[in-house]
């Protein structure tokens, strides 16, 4: 397979695969157009573009290990320069149709400035705070919240602390990410990753107390016996794994996977395509201003006599006439 068709197959998907005999099951990731599109939205520094990129990664193979119905969405809050990344992944709506996602960076740019010159590394750049996981499964459910605090020198490291504790889930990610250059093409954001995922027990073995940092649960902690033989041994194959075949383009993620776990006879399963997309739209912003009053309206009134929002995530702008909005609107939408 010539280095182009490779790229063009596997490029912005997810590949689900499992190791039946080690009763594990893992994604494979190769994020190239979808991650540039998020990061063009702004213009962050190469710091929070890191940080964004490496949680783009994470939502791309976690998201796909859910079976959603409308969206997976990774924060992570802290009292550094680097205050907020949030990242919103949207399954699919019908077979074969691709899954959205879209990100979002804050950060306090004069702070962040000292501390990148002071040589610390993006992950130090967060500060004490936490990592979350929230499923949204649409209209007439409750979503779901878990949250761990900020631990493990990684973000990767923060995701698997959340799932051994958490979940109890055994999880362990092997990421890359970088500006790439290809021959004939200009520089962009490219990232590749494995996630390898010990599959859910009825009764979870853990031990009394957790032997990760400040007493978190590890995947140590949550199997013994054959199940720890194999995670042990699946940890030991994904650790030989080299950047460049993670991040690819010319290693397709199967050869991949023949090449570290064919001893476990990997079984692969349909890709899933990723692709960038917001949810924002005219109508989701009035529903949010609905609970305002007319005189909160007026506040909100620019000297122009409009109110207006932009999107986070996509950087859509939206104007209003302020009529139209609030539970006291006095104009219908329409007739803006």
């Amino acid at each position: 397979m010539t280095d182009t068709a490779t790229t063009l197959l596997w490029d912005d998907t997810v590949l689900p695969f499992q190791l039946d005999a080690a009763d594990i099951r893992g994604r494979v990731a190769r994020l190239d157009g979808v991650l540039e599109q998020v990061l063009e939205q702004h213009d962050y520094p190469p710091a929070i573009e890191a940080l964004v990129a490496e949680m783009c990664l994470l939502t791309a193979l976690i998201g796909q290990t859910i079976d959603l119905r409308w969206k997976l969405s990774l924060q992570v809050r802290g009292d550094g320069p680097a205050r907020l990344i949030a990242t919103d992944y949207y399954g699919p709506t019908e077979d074969g149709a691709p899954a959205r996602m879209r990100a979002y960076a804050s950060f306090d740019a004069p702070r962040l400035s000292e501390e990148v010159l002071a040589g610390k590394r993006p992950f130090d750049l967060i500060g004490k705070g936490y990592f979350a996981v929230l499923i949204d499964q649409g209209p007439d459910t409750t979503p779901y919240q878990g949250i761990t605090p900020i631990a493990g020198g990684s973000l990767s490291a923060c995701a698997e602390t959340y799932f051994a504790q958490s979940e109890q889930l055994p999880t362990r990610f092997a990421l890359a990410y970088g500006r790439s250059t290809m021959a004939g093409a200009s520089e962009h954001w490219r990232a590749g990753g494995v996630m390898l995922q010990h599959m859910p027990k009825a009764s979870p073995f853990a031990k009394d107390g957790g032997t990760g940092e400040g007493g978190l649960l590890t995947a140590n902690d949550v199997l013994d016996g054959d199940d720890a033989e194999n995670w042990t041994r699946a940890n030991v194959l994904l650790d030989t794994t080299e950047e460049l075949e993670l991040i690819g383009p010319s290693i397709a993620p199967t050869d991949l996977l023949l090449r570290l776990f064919h001893e476990e006879g990997p079984r692969v399963f349909d890709p899933q395509p990723v692709r960038f997309g917001c949810s924002c739209s005219a109508d989701k912003v009035r529903q949010s201003l609905s609970i305002y009053s007319a005189k909160d309206i007026a506040h909100m009134t620019t000297d122009e006599g409009r109110v207006t929002a932009d999107c986070q995530f996509c950087g859509a702008h939206y104007d209003f006439d302020p009529a139209t909005l609030g539970f006291e609107a006095t104009k219908a939408a329409d007739d803006a």
